[in-house]
């Protein structure tokens, strides 16, 4: 039965990724080079600022018992720590700052490194039959954490001046 729910959750995590892809590609990234950055970023880094939601991996009811704490404290803790820096960054950006750029620069790679870990510890110590109610998180929240990472890495690389 473990074997069936790990595929699940790949198959959840790469077609939900591969749809807010295909969302992002079609409905914002031909907006970067014609709108504001703030128009695209705030919206982004206010998402992020959810991120204390990752904190249910520590929460009694969230998870099933014995959900690997290898996992649980790194996606967690990641999270809170990526959502603090993407909330920090909001006044930054809006203002104009010249700390706007190297404050989303490091939300950005802090997430994405949080991301790649929390999915590789949770394959590594088979997370996922313990993930219980928080399920979501990986199989809906992560993906469009990552396509919106994505989307910050391209702005930062090419749109910002």
């Amino acid at each position: 039965m473990n074997a069936i729910f790990d595929r699940v959750i790949v198959l959840n995590l790469i077609a939900n990724t591969a749809i807010f892809y295909v969302a992002a590609r079609l409905y914002l990234l031909p907006l970067i080079s014609r709108v504001s950055l703030q128009l695209i970023l705030v919206p982004i880094l206010l998402f992020h600022s959810m991120r204390h939601l990752g904190m249910m991996f520590v929460t009694r009811g969230a998870t099933y018992p014995g959900l690997p704490s290898q996992f649980a404290k790194k996606a967690a803790f990641g999270d809170l720590l990526t959502g603090i820096l993407a909330f920090v960054a909001i006044p930054l950006v809006l203002s104009g700052s010249g700390l706007a750029k190297p404050a989303v620069w490091l939300f950005n790679i802090v997430g994405t490194i949080d991301l790649i870990v929390a999915i590789t510890t949770a394959t590594i110590y088979n997370a996922p039959p313990t993930m219980g109610p928080a399920y979501w998180i990986p199989a809906l929240w992560v993906p469009m954490l990552l396509v919106t990472h994505y989307l910050t890495f391209i702005i930062l690389l090419r749109s910002w001046k």
